[in-house]
């Protein structure tokens, strides 16, 4: 009798405790509740503090790490070279399938890039860091996103992936990397559209 008095007076806790074990164990449902988190605009990526005119036009004795040689493949089994596309900017983001905040971000690189596709200035790599691209064009495909898919094809410097997922790098025309951040973010900002158009003059 005490037992149940006891559960009945303590079901706020022993829901909430449920919860979160279903929140902290189920990635699907994780990266459900940090889409949410993602929504609210605490998580926007942050370039008010970049000089834009100096992200887009940075002098040859500047001090921005320069991207060498980097090749990804896409789900197409096209090799791109990252040091071929100097001219163009870049939005790379390194992500899984089973990482929630990557999960939890990718509406809103998906935003972004349907807002800036026909810009033939700026490249969308969406880079799966376990190399699967039959899990991750498939993912892609069930959630309705149209984002291109890559995959490493070779070595990662550390300057643009440590490991941290998400990760997602900007790089400038020159082939300067202008922009880093490692976990989840909003990107789908007027802020980071205006910079990403700059980069792209």
């Amino acid at each position: 009798m005490n037992i149940t008095k006891s559960i009945r007076s303590n079901i706020g806790f022993i829901i909430t405790l449920v919860l979160l074990a279903i929140i902290t164990f189920n990635p699907k449902v994780k990266g459900f509740v940090m889409t949410g988190l993602v929504s609210t605009g605490l998580f926007n990526a942050d370039v008010s503090d970049l000089d834009h005119t100096d992200a887009a036009t940075a002098s040859a004795t500047s001090s921005l790490p320069v991207v060498s040689s980097v090749l990804f493949t896409s789900s197409e089994g096209i090799t791109t070279d990252l040091a071929k596309l100097k001219g163009k900017a870049i939005f790379l983001n390194f992500w899984t399938t089973w990482c929630p905040p990557c999960i939890a971000e990718m509406p809103s690189v998906n935003r972004l890039y349907s807002k800036l596709k026909n810009n033939k200035n700026i490249v969308f790599m969406l880079a799966d860091a376990d190399g699967n691209l039959d899990k991750s064009t498939a993912f892609m495909k069930k959630k309705k996103f149209d984002l291109p898919v890559y995959t490493p094809a070779g070595s990662i410097p550390e300057e643009l992936f440590r490991g941290s997922l998400p990760t997602t790098v900007i790089i400038n025309k020159r082939g300067e990397i202008v922009f880093a951040h490692e976990g989840m973010a909003n990107y789908d900002t007027p802020e980071m559209e205006k910079f990403l158009n700059e980069l792209a003059e």
